[in-house]
């Protein structure tokens, strides 16, 4: 071999070995976090419900997925129905309470909602013998630490101190299709789609769940919060420690006239611009599974769908349904730490 085929061969030889250690290190770079792509609601007429949330949310357009009508928010984010025979089911209750989505004005879309006769839902407030509501969080007492509401000693509290409600933005919600609940919440830079409010049998271990399997990032400081985990000197949340009491307190406002549990509370997991928020099981009987009720499941969508098939049955993830076909999509479900079914679509 003469001297210039041996150093051609020996730059190819090199070249070849830079190219497998990329491999090796794109073998070790973690996966993109998903991105989410849709929720899944039973429905025994899709086509009444979507006109419903057209009225709702304006923003919203009409489309079909996988050859069926569907709702579109403009943020790219999918509201799919599957058609059922009868009223989907809401009760035993699931890890899945509402969804919700931002609105630009909360105060002129309550008012739009009465003039349109949208069946709205009260928030009890803890004030007027404890059977006063209001149909905006801001027309009562504010909470304070970082936590939504104030107990009933609290709201005695405030209104033996003469504080007075803040008024303005604030959420609220709305009794849409096929009983499903529905918070609007604002004053936001624009109408879309924004969060699934969920409950959790820990949820910081949930929170460690979504953050280990699908790659999702650690939540920043909730706005407001008067201590972060941080400075309050707790530990970080691990396997070891993330399995928590349920605090002892209920909140007002809330849904229930008597509150609800708000501690502990995960604020928030991520997936593109749509979020996860998780308060702790109300009751004392676990979850079922949310297949075949009001809210079926959510799906994220990633472009490498084997990829992420390796990554979760390496972890031990457990797979409701394996690689099928959606809308010509190839796609996976799995099972979320409180039973919620989650499904993984590639989108390339």
């Amino acid at each position: 071999m003469g001297a210039r085929n041996r150093a051609v061969t020996l730059a190819f030889l090199g070249l070849g070995s830079w190219v497998l250690g990329l491999a090796a290190l794109d073998a070790q770079v973690p996966l993109s976090p998903p991105s989410f792509h849709h929720l899944h609601l039973n429905s025994v007429n899709p086509e009444g419900a979507i006109e419903f949330y057209l009225k709702a949310f304006p923003s919203t357009s009409k489309t079909t997925f996988a050859g069926q009508p569907a709702l579109r928010s403009p943020n790219n984010v999918w509201v799919l129905f599957n058609k059922v025979g009868a009223p989907p089911a809401t009760e035993p209750q699931t890890a899945f309470w509402h969804f919700g989505w931002h609105v630009t004005d909360v105060r002129a879309t309550l008012d739009r909602y009465l003039k349109q006769n949208i069946p709205l839902v009260p928030l009890y407030t803890g004030t007027g013998e404890g059977t006063g509501t209001a149909f905006v969080s801001s027309d009562t007492y504010p909470g304070s630490g970082g936590v939504l509401g104030l107990t009933r000693s609290q709201i005695a509290e405030a209104k033996a101190k003469g504080v007075k409600p803040a008024g303005g933005a604030g959420f609220a919600y709305l009794r849409g299709p096929d009983d499903s609940l529905v918070e609007y919440q604002g004053n936001m830079p624009a109408e879309r789609f924004n969060h699934i409010h969920m409950y959790q049998e820990q949820p910081y271990c949930a929170q460690l769940w979504y953050q280990t399997h699908l790659n999702v990032a650690a939540p920043a400081p909730r706005a407001g919060a008067a201590v972060t985990q941080a400075s309050a000197g707790q530990a970080a949340r691990t396997a070891a420690n993330c399995a928590v009491e349920r605090g002892p307190d209920r909140t007002l406002p809330a849904l229930d006239w008597d509150g609800m549990f708000r501690t502990p509370a995960v604020q928030t997991t991520i997936f593109g611009d749509v979020s996860l928020y998780f308060y702790m099981n109300q009751g004392s009987t676990p979850f079922g599974p949310t297949r075949g009720q009001l809210i079926d499941h959510f799906a994220v969508s990633v472009s490498d769908l084997d990829a992420w098939i390796a990554k979760l049955k390496a972890e031990s993830v457990t797979f409701l349904e394996q690689p099928y076909t959606v809308g010509g999509l190839r796609a996976v479900m799995i099972e979320g730490p409180s039973r919620e079914a989650i499904e993984i679509i590639e989108v390339k």
